[in-house]
């Protein structure tokens, strides 16, 4: 993995606590191939909907873009790299 996406993971981990207000979390919490729901990070189809929002506003990403594409919220790396990559080709 290269710095620039090692680097973009870490800003897109605290902006994640921070749009869903998961106070007791910091980014190093976080595990790149943890699962976002369930188990794992322990979100709920709520905070799915607030991604969903808050990568439209932040990011410009269209809800039909990630609507097609429900995969990416299998962990948080898939989701972090879906942002980059849409950031990089738009």
């Amino acid at each position: 993995m290269d710095d620039a996406t090692l680097k973009f993971r870490q800003e897109f981990k605290q902006k994640l606590i921070s749009w869903l207000q998961l106070e007791d979390k910091q980014p190093e919490d976080i595990k790149d191939d943890e699962a976002l729901f369930g188990t794992g990070l322990g979100l709920d189809s709520l905070d799915a909907v607030e991604i969903v929002i808050a990568l439209k506003r932040e990011y410009g990403i269209p809800q039909n873009a990630v609507d097609q594409k429900r995969e990416i919220f299998t962990t948080f790396a898939t989701l972090s790299d879906f942002v980059q990559n849409y950031q990089q080709n738009h």
